[in-house]
């Protein structure tokens, strides 16, 4: 077969994925240039993190505040890697008190112990044991690993003040703004400090915006001035080494402004709380009393491809494991009657059940 060129064929595999100057960075196929969401196993579901020069948008759940799970995660990691910050919230006047109660990196320690423990919990056929050592058959591989890309953080430990003290966060309060025209200013300056550059990238930008469309601002009822800003906030990132991450209530908004939204998303994730007394949904589900939440994966961005995202699952359980580290996992269905019925990956059998009797095929 004739050779193509390193990174032209949508066929081979990029030779330089994983490796950058940049430790917060990493590329992938089709010249995509990825940074962490700050969540280990999130990074994995969408095949490396989030892409630079993406809009990532979280729907809200109006029962309880988890996509501030996932916005805590992806603004420590960026502070880490000491890559800028613009942080924009709806919710507060005092945004930057908000900052302090980002985690921090769990320790050496730590991390080598839940990596252990992980393992240790395993429950899974005898036949299976020999790909124990593959990285690649566990979600959470990169647990004790990779710390140079993507970090584990405790929940329960504040990140230290030298990460954010400096030059590298600004925050702003568009609670009181009767518009959105400065803060549109505001990314724009941000954004314009991130060009585009194939041949090195030297710094990547992150931009957080929480609460977008909240109902105490004075914008909120101005819904083509609020589609107008998210359109131009897309167009301005998708020509910068930067990814803007943008939580909005869509219970709170009509529905066609919702869906405008989510269309205007190049990922677009849901999350949405679990009922503390659900005992249908505890039958079917294994691990359920561990469950604060669940994750939805609605959309993947693909740039420089036409090729689509197919994903082994869409929806996962989000847990605090110790109460401290959030993880992501698939949903397992429970065994029927005690038996070992069917679960998540598994094709549908007739094993689940001995009332029947025998079947024709």
């Amino acid at each position: 077969m004739a050779a193509t060129r390193s990174g032209v064929s949508s066929f081979s595999r990029s030779v330089s994925t994983g490796t950058s100057r940049n430790p917060g960075v990493k590329h992938g196929p089709n010249g995509t240039t990825f940074i962490s969401s700050g969540i280990p196993d999130l990074d994995k579901i969408l095949g490396g993190g989030y892409s630079l020069g993406s809009l990532v948008m979280i729907m809200e759940d109006a029962e309880a505040p988890h996509h501030m799970l996932l916005l805590r995660n992806f603004m420590s990691q960026g502070l880490l890697h000491k890559q800028p910050l613009l942080y924009a919230t709806s919710a507060s006047t005092d945004p930057k008190g908000f900052l302090g109660t980002l985690p921090a990196p769990a320790s050496p320690k730590e991390d080598k112990t839940r990596h252990l423990t992980n393992e240790k919990d395993l429950r899974i056929a005898w036949q299976y044991k020999k790909y124990f050592g593959d990285p690649q058959l566990s979600i959470n591989s990169n647990y004790g690993a990779h710390h140079d890309y993507c970090n584990d953080f405790d929940l329960r430990k504040p990140l230290e003040r030298h990460f954010y003290s400096g030059k590298n966060a600004d925050c702003v309060s568009i609670q009181d703004s009767p518009n959105l025209t400065s803060l549109q200013d505001q990314c724009a300056g941000f954004l314009s400090q991130f060009s585009r550059n194939e041949a090195n990238i030297s710094s990547a930008g992150r931009i957080a915006i929480q609460s977008f469309c909240s109902p105490q601002c004075k914008y909120a009822n101005m819904e083509w001035h609020m589609l107008s800003f998210i359109r131009s906030l897309k167009a301005m990132t998708r020509s910068s080494n930067a990814v803007v991450v943008v939580t909005f209530p869509p219970s709170l908004l009509s529905p066609s402004c919702s869906k405008r939204l989510q269309h205007m998303a190049d990922t677009l994730l849901s999350v949405r709380a679990i009922p503390d007394e659900d005992k249908e949904m505890a039958r079917l589900l294994t691990g359920y009393q561990d469950m604060v939440g669940l994750l939805n994966v609605h959309k993947v961005a693909r740039l420089n491809t036409q090729v689509p995202v197919i994903l082994e699952a869409t929806t996962f359980s989000i847990k605090l494991q110790k109460r401290r580290y959030l993880v992501l996992e698939c949903l397992n269905q429970a065994p029927v009657d005690g038996s070992s019925g069917s679960s998540y990956n598994t094709s549908g059998s007739c094993s689940g059940s001995t009332k029947a009797g025998s079947l024709d095929f």
